[in-house]
C-alpha cells in the first residue's frame, strides 16, 4: 500500500494546475475570521506591572539585608552593631600552641564524656556546667582580644590558664561525683545483703 512520494510526482499524477493568485490572502482572512486575535496585553498588563513591582521590592529588600551590617538592639534606644569577626585561636599563632590547645580541648571533651549524669547529682553537675559556661565565655572574649590586638604574652597565658582551669574544674567534678557514688553503692550493697 505504501507508495514512494517521489514516484508520485515523477508520473505527474498531481495536476499541474496553479493556485489562484489571491489564494493566500483568502486563506489568511478565513483564519482571522475563525481565530480572531485577542488583545492579551489588556488582560495581563496589570499582572505584569504588579509582578515587576513585587520583584523590585524583593530585590531591594534582599540588597538591603545583604549590604547592611547586622544590627542588634538591646533596648529601643540602644542599637548595637555586630560585625562578624573571625577570631583567632592559639593554633593560629604557632604550631606549639596549637598542640597545647588541642591537648587541653581533647582532655576537656574526654572528661566531659566520662562524667555520668544522674538525677541525684543534678544540682552539683549543673553548678559545674554553669562555671564551665562562664569560662567558655571568657575564652571567647580572650580569643576576640587576641584577634583585635594581636598576640601578647598576657593574652596567650590567659587563654592557656583558662583551658587549665576548665580541665581542673572537670577533675574536681569527677572526684566529687566519685565521692557521692561509692556511698550510694555501699548503701545499696548493704541493703541487698540484708
Amino acid at each position: 500500500m505504501a507508495q514512494d512520494i517521489r514516484d508520485f510526482f515523477k508520473d505527474d499524477k498531481v495536476s499541474p494546475e496553479k493556485m489562484p493568485a489571491n489564494h493566500e490572502q483568502r486563506f489568511i482572512k478565513k483564519l482571522d475570521k475563525a481565530f480572531p486575535e485577542k488583545s492579551s496585553k489588556s488582560n495581563f498588563g496589570w499582572i505584569q506591572i504588579a509582578a515587576t513591582i513585587t520583584l523590585l521590592i524583593g530585590l531591594s529588600f534582599g540588597g538591603y539585608k545583604l549590604f547592611s551590617p547586622d544590627v542588634k538592639t538591646d533596648s529601643p534606644t540602644n542599637i548595637v552593631v555586630n560585625d562578624p569577626v573571625e577570631t583567632k585561636s592559639l593554633g593560629d599563632i604557632s604550631p606549639g600552641l596549637k598542640k597545647v590547645e588541642g591537648y587541653y580541648l581533647a582532655s576537656i571533651n574526654l572528661e566531659l564524656s566520662k562524667i555520668k549524669y544522674t538525677p541525684e547529682t543534678k544540682d552539683l553537675f549543673d553548678g559545674y556546667i554553669e562555671q564551665l559556661g562562664e569560662l567558655d565565655k571568657e575564652y571567647k572574649r580572650l580569643s576576640l582580644e587576641l584577634t583585635k590586638s594581636g598576640p601578647s604574652e598576657l593574652t596567650v597565658n590567659a587563654l592557656i590558664d583558662n583551658l587549665k582551669l576548665r580541665l581542673n574544674l572537670l577533675y574536681r567534678l569527677k572526684s566529687q561525683l566519685k565521692e557521692l557514688t561509692p556511698s550510694e553503692a555501699g548503701t545499696e550493697a548493704v541493703e541487698q545483703s540484708i
